[in-house]
């Protein structure tokens, strides 16, 4: 097709890929799609949800939180609360000196304290759930009671998560004697030696095996599954930013999650459930290590499947995304009520939008197929949050080019220059916010590939990265940086299209 040029810089302007930050995404409810991973959380199939950074978990979590309460309410009796929900919520790096103090024991317990209050400021204080708690008087006093044999305050108004963590922070010093806390603005410290109470275990039975809590901790879970049986409730806790609360790979964070997973174990019951959102290399490391962490094969026995894409699913996406605009749809004739019943339907307004391929040629892949390998990571990872990167720089792009020349006709929407200039806008970002930023002890590494080849040969790999090669390639693999493919004395190690540009690798293999 032809298209005036004139007339696409008003389509254009109209055209919204939205945010690839889940908290900023306009789009997010809308122009959904249903996983595997969210068909299992809604049917409480799954606790762990985990996945690496930018492939929907923090979307997922967002959807459940904000769009789907009042429905899971109505339809399946389920309260929905969560932890942590914006992005790096700094209140936890304020109390990082009493964080300091903890063990993995202590950790377990103040998660337990944590889920507790979030309990009583998202559940009881909530108007939403008044009917149902009608007749629970009882149930509510005993529940109440407990919390306050635990020395955990109770405070009628709603609190901020400022005040939720110094609650959290000084219930869990009053139980134990060794810990201190100084809330914050106060000018005194208070002294465990007279405020706290002896520290007393109980063994839990769990759905696998036995768990240990102090013994008031014990009896605030047993109240509160008392009082949501008595409602007809069951409540789901659901966590994220599990990466941005913590300083990354310091003992502190591994400490930490250590403990939010036995906690994991604590709350399966059928009236209550911890939900959490992890990345997958987190999980990794903190399962990993010389102490090894008992049940946890009961842990992952409710773990999704790692957050992946597939390519149909990434077309879906885009294209519910791209034909929000009612602009576009009139403009290319596409009727919106027919894109969710059919891929090959979806399939032909992708490519009204865009080329047949990126690069000319008979044996070129259609621009789809294009866009997936060239964003997929060396495990073969493709993130919503990279396609929209890259779809939403190409749009700019191409606005930019029609705006310095607006005469005549091209033959698509968005072109592949514009593609083009995308990817290495991305590729780009990805070597400062996610290889330099987020892998730090990796850095020194990776950048000795820069101004290289994209492949490389055993004895070029061992001479490029020294003595200790093959640790270090393992590392580079689960990150997804390197793949190794072929037999071992024929092995090739590739660096991914998503990473080259960024460190500025040309096509070709080094021997």
């Amino acid at each position: 097709m032809n298209y005036a040029k004139v007339e696409l810089l008003d389509v254009l302007k109209d055209i919204d890929f939205g945010s690839s930050i889940a908290e900023l995404d306009g789009l997010l409810e809308t122009a959904r799609v249903e996983t595997s991973a969210f068909s299992d959380l809604a049917s409480d199939k799954v606790d762990l949800v985990p996945g690496t950074k930018g492939s929907g978990k923090s979307a997922l979590f967002r959807i459940f939180v904000e769009f789907l309460p009042q429905a899971f309410l109505r339809q399946h009796r389920v309260v929905i609360a969560h932890g942590v929900k914006k992005a790096g919520d700094s209140v936890f790096h304020a109390f990082r000196a009493e964080f300091e103090q903890l063990n993995e024991d202590d950790f377990q317990d103040f998660w337990c304290i944590y889920v507790v209050s979030l309990v009583n400021e998202q559940f009881l204080k909530d108007p939403l759930y008044e009917a149902y708690l009608r007749d629970c008087a009882p149930e509510i006093e005993l529940f109440k009671l407990s919390c306050q044999q635990a020395r955990i305050p109770e405070v009628k108004a709603a609190r901020s998560l400022m005040e939720v963590l110094q609650s959290v922070l000084y219930a869990l010093s009053r139980m134990k004697p060794k810990l201190t806390f100084r809330p914050p603005g106060d000018a005194g410290e208070f002294g465990l030696t007279l405020f706290g109470v002896p520290e007393e275990k109980k063994a839990v039975k769990t759905d696998d095996g036995v768990a240990v809590l102090p013994v008031y901790m014990d009896q605030i879970r047993t109240s509160l599954e008392q009082l949501l049986k008595k409602a007809g409730l069951s409540i789901w806790i659901m966590i994220d930013k599990l990466d941005e609360i913590f300083p990354r790979r310091s003992l502190l964070e591994r400490t930490a999650l250590r403990g939010l997973l036995r906690t994991l174990r604590i709350f399966t019951s059928d009236t209550i459930r911890l939900k959490l959102f992890l990345r997958d290399d987190m999980l990794g490391a903190i399962v990993s290590g010389g102490e090894g962490f008992a049940a946890l094969t009961h842990i992952v026995a409710r773990q999704a499947d790692t957050l992946r894409w597939s390519e149909d699913q990434i077309l879906t996406m885009v294209v519910n995304r791209l034909f929000w605009s009612e602009k576009l749809c009139k403009y290319v004739a596409i009727d919106p009520r027919r894109l969710e019943a059919s891929l090959q339907y979806r399939t032909d307004a992708f490519y009204r939008v865009f080329p047949p391929t990126v690069h000319k040629g008979s044996r070129q892949s259609p621009t789809m197929s294009w866009l997936y390998n060239h964003t997929a990571d060396a495990n073969g990872v493709v993130t919503p949050r990279d396609v929209i990167d890259l779809l939403t720089r190409a749009k700019q792009h191409q606005q930019g080019l029609l705006t310095a020349d607006s005469e005549g006709f091209q033959d698509t929407i968005i072109s592949a220059q514009a593609i083009l200039y995308g990817h290495n806008e991305l590729s780009n970002h990805k070597r400062t916010t996610y290889l330099e930023a987020e892998f730090p002890h990796l850095w020194p590494y990776m950048k000795r590939f820069i101004d290289g080849k994209s492949d490389y040969s055993p004895q070029a790999i061992r001479s490029l990265l020294g003595r200790e090669w093959q640790d270090v390639v393992v590392d580079l693999r689960s990150i997804g940086f390197i793949s190794v493919k072929g037999r071992k004395e024929a092995e090739v190690y590739s660096i991914p299209h998503v990473y080259r540009r960024g460190l500025q690798i040309t096509q070709g293999t080094e021997t």
